[in-house]
């Protein structure tokens, strides 16, 4: 934790407190999991509320009732270690742009959703891990293979992201800034608008649009492959949690034991991408 977290994380939660009075009710299509009783979070209640994302095919998606993917693999992995079965297990939407207040709010115990440690966000909240390392990439489609092959000449096309997360913002910034930025709330989204003809390309990180491809693209879709990030996967946790050291070793337990790879094998099979071999499985970093 930084020097500066404590007073971060005071101030965060009066603003944390500010929302939640301004919004008592959830955004269309979210689930708070607020009846929980899960205590700390920490094995001592019924029930653990993790965050997830649901519309990422080979990380975190959510089909009727059922959840797969990498993300949720990794997730009841770690929920075991900290001492709560399968059907103790309560999954939450957790949209790129909610995290933050979903975890100041203690509307969740923890977030596994493709959610990268950065230092805006150690801010004003707590992470264990990573537990993977993805790169930020395009996504296009595959007739303009070769014409578009990397973030620098994006200038005058429109791009995909959805709301909350930092990869266009990165692409305006540092590579392109006419690239005209289109947000939407979730990544099924931004396929559709891709394969329409809306936009020209979709980035995020390249795990993420190799399994969108894989699920959704019907054979028209194709990542550029020549990432340009690093984006380290993190447990979020509310801050001031205690929990992160117990995360912590349940992640390098997953590792050591081979789960880790049992659960990214299976969950890419038939996906067009391997992990980056020099960055993966990563190394968690201590808690401070």
């Amino acid at each position: 934790m930084k020097t500066t977290r404590t007073a971060m994380a005071a101030l965060a939660a009066v603003g944390a407190l500010t929302l939640a009075a301004c919004t008592a009710q959830p955004g269309a299509g979210e689930e708070t999991g607020g009846s929980a009783d899960t205590g700390d979070g920490g094995g001592g209640g019924d029930t653990i509320r993790v965050g997830i994302k649901y519309d990422q095919p080979g990380l975190g998606y959510k089909d009727g009732d059922t959840f797969t993917g990498f993300g949720v693999d990794v997730a009841t992995y770690i929920a075991g270690e900290l001492g709560y079965s399968e059907d103790q297990i309560k999954f939450v939407e957790s949209p790129s742009a909610q995290r933050e207040t979903m975890l100041q709010n203690e509307q969740v115990d923890m977030i596994v959703a493709t959610y990268t440690i950065n230092d805006e966000r150690d801010e004003v909240v707590d992470f264990a891990g990573p537990y993977f390392v993805a790169g930020q990439d395009l996504l296009i489609r595959s007739e303009d293979a070769g014409t578009i092959d990397g973030p620098k000449i994006l200038d005058g096309k429109n791009l995909c992201s959805v709301s909350g997360s930092t990869s266009a913002r990165r692409v305006k910034e540092d590579f392109s800034p006419d690239t005209q930025l289109v947000k939407v709330n979730g990544y099924s989204e931004c396929i559709q608008f891709l394969l329409s003809g809306k936009v020209d390309a979709v980035t995020t990180d390249d795990i993420i649009l190799a399994g969108l491809a894989s699920a959704d693209g019907g054979g028209e879709l194709e990542l550029v492959g020549n990432p340009f990030s690093e984006e380290p996967y993190g447990v979020g946790i509310p801050p001031g949690s205690d929990k992160c050291q117990a995360i912590t070793d349940a992640i390098n337990k997953m590792i050591d034991d081979g789960s880790w790879q049992e659960f990214l094998d299976k969950n890419l099979e038939g996906v067009e991408y391997t992990p980056n071999p020099d960055q993966n499985p990563p190394t968690p970093r201590s808690c401070e």
